[in-house]
């Protein structure tokens, strides 16, 4: 099977992959490469169907997006217009939420070891929530929201000791995580104890993220269960009917054949069938239901362009194709053995021949972006599209062996804008210093 096409992707007529309404094999020898593709109509295609499968047709809900998937100015400007909210995980994403005009009250600041110059900085600009996720950061919100003159919102991170179906590198649910306090330990309802009892701080609800690319409706199901009954707990404990509930992310995309993630709708159609009936046979206010897409919103608009190199044959064993990028624009398949699919951009009509592995150009073995892709004869200079690669390749680009790091360009309806400038030499030196006492 070849590349799956995604939103606007299209072959034309010269056989070559379009998206947005441009040829690649154009946008690569205009733009150079690599270069990260983001298609603007399939990204805000995706957003509706969060906004009407939830606050649409549900009210009293909210959808953010997860902005450690993929932002920038450009980003945080679409986000804002299609009505959504925003998740912020640092003083950097934040920054840049604030200088793209997102409104701040619609943000929401998560992290597990928030810096007291973040937490100042959130607070001072007045973010909508801060996710807090241990008693060390509840204290220090707590003083500096005093200091402020400030009476801060807050969600709890909770561990409700799911185990999600997806890599161990990605679940985040369980009890032994870096994230959250635990349900199970007692840790969660001390949190909650303090933080009601906080002077500067105003308890609004709760929040959970069970992992990421995850395909099964049952455990979302089971996580608004656990959450739910954390909530009524907190009820006959504390008295406190909390008022909302932040459910996290996670929601799987297709990368590659197999992958089978479900529609937005039904998703949604799930977890507020249990809220409902939860909130009805625990005798609680219905809680105004939050969730946190990334990845399921920008993953499958955005597509990677490389130009392949060397075509190295090993006879009987394998064929190394090099392209000129790899684990610097994309390191995901060296973490966790992440899958992609790809085409020849520039040969997207033309039927397979061989079977090859990608490597990537970087100084490490593990620097193989896909093995063994079945593509047309492959030859050096041919362009190769990466599908499924708006999250977290950008994000989560380097410099590693002083590669700069790629442009992004957004297209749409035949227009291509630059909304991230590709990396010169001179910017990979711009912030080193040779000391005076070296200088001969």
């Amino acid at each position: 099977m070849g590349m799956k096409l995604h939103g606007t992707m299209e072959i034309n007529k010269l056989g070559h992959l379009v998206i947005g309404g441009c040829d690649t094999v154009e946008l690569a020898a205009y733009y150079g490469t690599p270069l990260y593709v983001m298609d603007e109509q399939h990204l805000r295609d995706v957003c509706l169907d969060y906004y009407r499968s939830f606050p649409g047709q549900y009210p009293n809900t909210e959808v953010i997006y997860a902005s450690k998937a993929f932002m920038n100015l450009a980003m945080a400007k679409i986000v804002a217009e299609e009505k959504l909210g925003l998740d912020v995980v640092s003083g950097g994403e934040l920054f840049t939420a604030l200088k793209a005009g997102f409104p701040a009250e619609r943000i929401y600041f998560h992290g597990n070891n928030k810096s007291l110059e973040e937490i100042e900085f959130g607070v001072r600009r007045k973010v909508g929530r801060f996710v807090v996720d241990n008693l060390t950061e509840l204290e220090d919100l707590n003083r500096i929201a005093a200091e402020n003159g400030s009476r801060v919102k807050v969600l709890l991170r909770i561990q409700p000791g799911i185990e999600a179906h997806t890599h161990e590198y990605i679940q985040t649910g369980q009890i032994d995580s870096k994230f959250g306090m635990a349900i199970a330990t007692g840790q969660a309802m001390e949190i909650v104890r303090r933080a009601y009892n906080s002077e500067a701080l105003e308890l609004k609800g709760i929040h959970c993220h069970i992992g990421s690319q995850i395909f099964e409706i049952d455990s979302f199901r089971h996580t608004a269960e656990v959450m739910m009954g954390f909530m009524k707990q907190i009820k006959d404990e504390i008295g406190l009917n909390l008022a909302e509930l932040n459910l996290g992310g996670g929601f799987g995309i297709y990368y590659k054949e197999g992958d089978s993630p479900a529609p937005i709708n039904k998703f949604a159609d799930v977890i507020m069938k249990i809220i409902a009936e939860k909130a009805e046979s625990y005798n609680l206010n219905a809680p105004k239901i939050i969730i946190e897409p990334g990845r399921s919103i920008v993953g499958t608009a955005g597509t990677t362009l490389y130009q392949v190199g060397s075509v190295k044959h090993i006879p009987g064993i394998r064929t190394y194709v090099a392209v000129n990028g790899g684990m610097g624009d994309n390191p995901r398949p060296a973490l966790y053995q992440a899958k992609y699919e790809a085409m020849l951009a520039n040969k997207a009509g033309q039927e397979n021949e061989e079977v090859v592995s990608i490597t990537g150009k970087c100084c490490e073995s593990g620097d193989m972006l896909i093995w063994d892709i079945a593509l047309p004869q492959v030859n050096s200079g041919d362009i190769l599209a990466v599908s499924a690669t708006g999250a977290y390749n950008y994000s989560m680009s380097s410099n590693y062996n002083r590669l700069p790091r790629p442009a992004v360009v957004l297209v749409k309806d035949g227009h291509a804008d630059i909304i991230v400038v590709r990396e010169t030499y001179d910017d990979l030196l711009r912030n080193d210093l040779i000391p005076d006492r070296m200088r001969g």
